[in-house]
């Protein structure tokens, strides 16, 4: 849950990387506000005046010179510099953003000084630009180290491009068309005033991202601007380049998938599926949209619940979900079927409440709290309640699901020596052991669910529904590829199909973390368009009914071994390391960077001039 929470406010950042302005909204912004920064520049400080129109013409002229035209080209030739040295996550629309807010940054200091040198009648005008140089280059370079992954040197040089530039152009207008006095002295003063402060400022910068990145080197053995780079090109572009970076960190496991298959006269008719393995961390990286990746490796209908898993157990590659598949796919090779089943039944202990059915030697177990708010079982508690099942219900295999359908920002994992591990053992000890069988019907249907996306909650997937009716009695099992239900989501479900032809539902997530790259990071579904999805969830129950036919079931377990994840003592080594930097970064940001401004003012504008 804190993993989730932390990778997922970093995800926020998504927002505004994907919908940054197009290059050419930039310029237009660049050009304008330059002319308006000019314009106010020589309204305010320029004596003596000529006549306002030609002030407000002559200075947007001066302004675009100095700050419009430098600031285009600086966005140009930083994007072309950061991507010949193979530098990433720069392109020119983001090179040419970022140009045009350090310029804006500028003009407000440019602002600020006229409006102080006309009120006090001492002229630091060039003080207050060079002040702003310093700001810029230190936020600029900062941006660059941080997102392009390239060395500290080439993003120090880079950063230094666009107010290098401005400095350059002010003294050359200044010299060429107002005073042909400035040169010599000044110059060298101007220089060595814009050299000094930014080297100050640069340093204070490199400490403290030396300090919060030593952690995690020494830690983890990786790097936090390492890892913020290639985790914004994943944002940006999809990239899964970061999956490699989790390699450095990875932990092989051993766990287990279990699975129910019901077999019609062609062979696999559905296939339904509970690994013990996490969809995570977020977006399309390591195990993320396992739910959909795994379903697609069957050529059958397929669902893949949320089995009992933290984060702990996230998949650190795309590559690792072949072993959940390869385990399956000898499972299957090995399972026996016969045509029986019990009907669908409902236990209740405190705040734990399971539905349960028997096929043929196995049963399958459905976990919810329920209208109370609860995220993931963690694996050993699901391995216990598989233990305990299996000895109580005397059979083979025991399918547990998490249903993942009830959630809050406040949702607690289900972990050893909390209350609800108690009330699941408390309500497994409820089952009837030796239920009444018969002869079983299947029916499925699926639905991608196209009019909604991740905006919704929904993941590719959609939703997946499998109707199973034994002895006339009918339950429909609809699984939405989604992290977590808006808590109150389900029991509308529930009471929205009443009518339909179903005496039983239970409605689930995949806990897909696919749909966790939005701005507000939890993502469950639920959230908006609440009619629409009960609409895709009726539509897909009469159309699975209509598929009903009769089956064979048979129900397996198998182990995954050697599953590289974060791994429980990465992922507590990750979370106090995130902490520990939080902790440090509260106290060392505000002093290195008010020490280093204090010290870059006063050497500006105390320093001669």
């Amino acid at each position: 849950m804190i993993i989730m929470s932390s990778m997922s406010n970093v995800a926020g950042l998504s927002k505004y990387i994907k919908t940054l302005p197009k290059t050419k909204y930039s310029i237009i912004g660049i050009v304008l506000i330059s002319f308006i920064i000019g314009s106010v520049y020589y309204l305010i400080d320029l004596t003596p005046n000529v006549g306002l129109i030609e002030d407000f013409i002559y200075g947007g002229i001066f302004g675009l010179t100095v700050l419009g035209i430098t600031s285009i080209m600086s966005g140009a030739l930083t994007q072309q510099i950061i991507s010949t040295l193979h530098g990433i996550n720069v392109t020119i629309k983001h090179s040419m953003f970022l140009s045009c807010i350090s310029m804006t940054i500028l003009g407000i200091f440019v602002i600020i000084g006229c409006i102080i040198s006309h009120l006090i009648n001492v002229d630091i005008f060039i003080n207050s630009m060079l002040f702003a140089c310093v700001l810029i280059y230190g936020f600029t370079t900062l941006v660059f180290w941080a997102t392009a992954k390239i060395r500290f040197t080439v993003a120090a040089i880079t950063g230094f491009i666009q107010p290098a530039l401005i400095i350059a152009m002010y003294i050359s207008i200044t010299f060429l068309f107002i005073d042909t006095s400035f040169i010599g002295p000044i110059i060298f003063q101007i220089i060595l005033k814009a050299l000094v402060a930014s080297i100050i400022f640069i340093l204070a910068i490199y400490a403290f991202i030396k300090i919060i990145a030593s952690p995690f080197k020494k830690n983890l053995g990786i790097g936090v601007l390492d890892l913020l780079s290639l985790f914004i090109a994943h944002l940006n572009e999809g990239s899964n380049s970061l999956e490699g970076l989790f390699e450095n960190m990875s932990e092989p496991i051993d766990t287990i998938v279990t699975f129910v298959s019901f077999k019609n006269e062609n062979g696999i008719k559905a296939l339904f599926i509970s690994p013990s393995v996490h969809p995570g961390p977020l977006g399309d990286l390591g195990g993320s949209n396992m739910p959909t990746i795994l379903a697609n490796k069957f050529d059958h209908f397929t669902m893949v619940a949320h089995g009992p898993s933290t984060h702990d157990f996230n998949p650190i590659a795309v590559s690792e979900i072949d072993k959940i598949e390869k385990s399956v796919k000898n499972g299957l090779n090995n399972i026996e079927y016969s045509n029986t089943a019990s009907r669908f039944v409902r236990y209740k202990s405190e705040k734990a409440k399971i539905g349960v059915q028997f096929f043929n030697e196995g049963m399958l177990i459905l976990s919810t709290f329920a209208p109370e708010a609860v995220d993931d079982i963690e694996f050993g508690v699901g391995l216990t309640m598989m233990t305990q099942s299996r000895n109580h219900c005397n059979v083979k295999d025991s399918i547990i699901v998490d249903c993942h359908n009830s959630f809050t920002p406040e949702s607690g994992e289900v972990l050893p020596g909390n209350p609800e591990v108690f009330q699941l053992i408390d309500v497994i000890d409820t089952i009837n052991p030796d239920p009444e069988k018969y002869e079983i019907k299947v029916g499925c249907y699926s639905d991608d669910m196209k009019t909604l996306d991740k905006h919704e909650g929904i993941g590719e997937s959609g939703i997946k529904t499998m109707i199973i009716e034994v002895n006339g009695q009918r339950t429909a099992y609809v699984l939405f590829d989604a992290n977590n239900m808006e808590i109150g989501f389900r029991q509308e479900i529930i009471e929205a199909v009443k009518d339909l032809e179903i005496d039983e539902i239970e409605v689930m997530t995949t806990d897909t973390h696919t749909v966790n790259t939005l701005s507000r990071g939890y993502n469950p579904i639920g959230i908006a368009k609440r009619a629409e999805i009960i609409e895709y969830v009726r539509t897909s129950i009469v159309e699975a009914i209509k598929d009903l036919e009769k089956v064979e079931v048979g129900t397996g377990t198998q182990k995954i071994k050697n599953l590289n994840t974060f791994g429980p003592k990465n992922s507590t080594e990750l979370i106090s390391t995130i902490s520990s930097v939080v902790a440090v970064s509260k106290i060392i940001a505000p002093v290195l960077l008010i020490t280093s401004l204090f010290i870059t003012f006063i050497w500006i504008f105390y320093g001669g001039l």
